[in-house]
């Protein structure tokens, strides 16, 4: 646990795009909500931490009385969608404002990796209910083409390689090496996927923290280096292309009693 007077540290790579993340971000297929939610113990009350813009939290609105949605960052706070159910808050993840053994869910999406681990789930035991599930997931890069494939990962492991957070390896590991100190669930397959021409996926891959790290260090666009090669590859930059993300889950039951 974390000591109630202090601010846990938040390492902030997001508030300067979060507009971007906003409009270009993928949206999680439905199915996911639906499938935790049949896992936990009641719907009452569901946490998403690290809820960015809130994509999950109105998701989960579906299916929950409530949904406390939480990030540390204000901006993207700012920039959530509004729903009735969804209660935001500006919070860090290690200390949040929720009563001891009330939340049935808890879900974070492609956040977890930035979290103290420890303090963190001190609070998910504190929160959750007796059989209380979490669930934690993430995605790394996309699957489109066989053309298009081999530059995104020249661009994310050579262009960007020097330009990423070091947590970020935890998301390339598909979270298998993360802590995660639950009673373990094996997860369903889930993969999101969209309908996206070429501006669309530009947006996307400009909405990554590395990407705007290349550009405060070094003045240029680093999508210039493969820009050319993405052109051909795509075809008709008007086209729009499926673009699919394999999800990985790591998803626990709370086995600690009230």
């Amino acid at each position: 646990m974390v000591n109630k007077n202090e601010s846990p540290k938040f390492e902030d790579h997001f508030s300067k795009q979060s507009q971007l993340y906003a409009q270009y971000r993928p949206k999680y297929p439905e199915d996911i909500y639906a499938y935790l939610v049949s896992l936990a113990p009641g719907r009452s009350l569901a946490w998403d931490c690290g809820t960015g813009n809130g994509q999950a939290a109105i998701g989960l609105a579906g299916y929950f009385d409530k949904v406390y949605a939480s990030d540390a960052s204000a901006e993207q706070i700012s920039r959530a969608y509004p729903h009735p159910k969804v209660e935001y808050h500006v919070a860090p993840a290690e200390l949040v404002s929720l009563d001891d053994s009330t939340v049935d869910l808890i879900t974070v999406a492609v956040a977890i990796h930035w979290f103290n681990f420890d303090d963190f789930y001190g609070e998910v035991k504190r929160v959750l209910k007796p059989r209380g599930v979490i669930a934690a997931w993430t995605y790394n890069l996309t699957e489109i083409s066989p053309e298009i494939d081999p530059l995104i990962r020249r661009y994310y492991g050579e262009i960007l390689g020097g330009y990423w957070p070091e947590r970020i390896r935890y998301l390339e590991e598909g979270y298998r090496t993360i802590p995660f100190p639950f009673e373990e669930i094996p997860a369903s397959l889930f993969a999101m996927q969209a309908d996206w021409d070429l501006d669309q996926f530009a947006g996307f891959l400009d909405s990554w923290s590395a990407t705007q790290r290349y550009k405060e260090q070094n003045g240029g666009h680093p999508l210039e280096l493969i820009w050319d090669q993405l052109v051909t590859a795509w075809g008709n930059e008007n086209k729009s292309r499926l673009v699919r993300w394999p999800l990985h889950f790591r998803i626990g039951r709370n086995t600690t009693s009230s």
